[in-house]
C-alpha cells in the first residue's frame, strides 16, 4: 500500500460515527475493528457506543464528540496494537440506539376462549402496535444480538413474539379471574388493564436482554363476526327475560323463538324429504326441542342473580320456581317436587332430557325417545 493510499484510507477513518442510513437501526457496528489514535468519535445524544476486544466489553461511551487517543481515555492503552507503534487501536464499535422505538406492530390469534358470561367459546384475535427501548446497551449485544452484524428486524421480530406470547396467556387468564364479559372486552372497556398485565407479564421474557417493552399503542381485542353475533343475540334474549320476569318465561319465549324458525325453514324448502311438507311436523318439533333446550342457557335466578350459563336439564320446582335436578324433593327449597307440581298438571307437559313438548298420553319423548318421567 502507498503513502497516499495509507494517508487516504486514515483520513477516511479518522470519523468514527454511526451514518445517517443506519440511524434508524437498534445495533449498528462499525465496519472496521482498525482505528488510527486520534480519531474523532461522535455519540449521538440516542445512542450509546460499546468498545469490545477479544470478545470482551472495554468501555461504554456516552454522547458526545471523543479524540480517541490514550491519554486522555486511559482505557485505549489496552487496545493499542504494538506492531503499528502505538498509532492504531483494535476493537470492535457498536453503536447501541437508546430511545424509544415505537410503531412495531403485532397481531395473531389468541384461540378458542369461554366468555364469562355465557359460557360460549369464541375465536380471539388481538392486534396492535408497541414500543420499546434498551436500558442496557451491553447486555443486549451479549446476551442476544451476538458479535455479529446485527439486524434490527430480527430483534424486533423476537420482540413481537413475546409480546404475543404474553397476551395470549394474560387475556385468557384475565377473562377467566375477573369474568369480564367477551363483548365488553371488545369494546374497550377494559384496554388499560389488559395493557398493565401485559406490559408486567412481558418484563420478565425481555429485561434479561437489557429491553423494556413500554407501551401499547392501538391495542385490539377481536372475536370472530360469526361469535360476536352470536353473543349479542344471546345478551339480547338474556336482557328480555329479565326485563319479563318469571322463570317461567323462558319456555313461551323460547318456543316461540324455535317456531318462528321451524316456519322460516319451512317457507325456504326445509319440509321433508319426499317434498310432500310430511316431515314439517318433525322439524318443527325438533326446532322446539332445540328452542327450549337453548332457553335453559337464559335462566334468571329465582332468587335474584342473572344466570347465563347453563342450566343442568331436569324439573321446574313450583314452589320456588328453580330448575333441579329429578327427585322426590326440591334441592333448591326442600319442597316435595310432586306436590309443588300438582297445580301445574293442567298445562303443557315438556320432556326433562331435550325440551320438547309431550302428548298428554305420550310414555316416550318424540324427540328424544327418552322415557317420560
Amino acid at each position: 500500500m502507498g503513502v497516499m493510499d495509507w494517508f487516504q484510507r486514515g483520513v477516511g477513518e479518522m470519523m468514527v460515527a454511526r451514518p445517517d442510513a443506519a440511524k434508524a437501526q437498534v445495533v449498528w457496528k462499525h465496519p472496521d475493528p482498525t482505528i488510527p489514535m486520534k480519531s474523532q468519535l461522535t455519540v449521538e445524544a440516542d445512542e450509546r457506543a460499546v468498545f469490545f476486544r477479544d470478545g470482551k466489553i472495554v468501555k461504554t461511551m456516552e454522547p458526545g464528540r471523543h479524540t480517541l487517543d490514550s491519554s486522555n481515555l486511559p482505557f485505549l492503552s489496552n487496545l493499542v496494537d504494538s506492531f503499528t507503534g502505538g498509532n492504531v487501536f483494535i476493537a470492535e464499535v457498536f453503536f447501541v440506539n437508546v430511545r424509544e422505538h415505537t410503531g412495531v406492530k403485532f397481531g395473531g390469534r389468541i384461540g378458542h376462549v369461554e366468555d364469562p358470561k355465557s359460557g360460549v367459546p369464541a375465536e380471539t384475535m388481538v392486534h396492535g402496535e408497541f414500543s420499546f427501548r434498551v436500558t442496557d446497551p451491553e447486555q443486549l449485544i451479549v446476551g442476544l444480538v451476538g458479535m455479529g452484524r446485527a439486524e434490527s428486524y430480527a430483534v424486533r421480530s423476537w420482540m413481537k413474539e413475546q409480546v404475543l406470547k404474553v397476551i395470549r396467556d394474560r387475556i385468557a387468564e384475565l377473562f377467566v379471574k375477573n369474568k369480564w364479559p367477551m363483548l365488553d372486552v371488545t369494546s374497550g372497556a377494559y384496554t388499560e388493564e389488559i395493557e398493565k398485565e401485559v406490559l408486567a407479564g412481558v418484563r420478565q421474557h425481555v429485561e434479561a436482554y437489557g429491553i423494556e417493552i413500554v407501551r401499547l399503542g392501538n391495542f385490539v381485542v377481536a372475536i370472530d363476526e360469526d361469535d360476536a353475533a352470536n353473543l349479542k343475540r344471546l345478551y339480547t334474549d338474556a336482557a328480555y327475560l329479565k326485563t319479563v320476569g318469571g322463570v317461567g318465561a323462558y319456555q313461551q319465549f323460547a318456543a316461540g323463538k324455535a317456531m318462528m324458525g321451524a316456519g322460516e325453514g319451512m317457507a325456504k324448502g326445509g319440509g321433508g324429504a319426499g317434498g310432500d311438507g310430511s316431515g314439517g311436523g318433525m322439524l318443527a318439533g325438533a326446532s322446539l326441542g332445540v328452542g327450549l333446550g337453548m332457553a335453559q342457557m337464559l335462566v334468571r335466578d329465582p332468587k335474584g342473580g342473572e344466570v347465563l350459563a347453563p342450566a343442568t336439564a331436569g324439573m321446574v320446582c313450583g314452589a320456588c320456581g328453580a330448575t333441579v335436578a329429578p327427585g322426590r324433593f326440591c334441592s333448591s327449597c326442600g319442597t316435595e317436587l310432586k306436590a309443588a307440581e300438582e297445580p301445574a298438571k293442567t298445562g303443557p307437559a315438556f320432556c326433562s332430557g331435550c325440551g320438547s313438548p309431550l302428548a298428554p298420553d305420550a310414555k316416550f319423548c318424540g324427540g328424544c325417545g327418552r322415557k317420560r318421567d
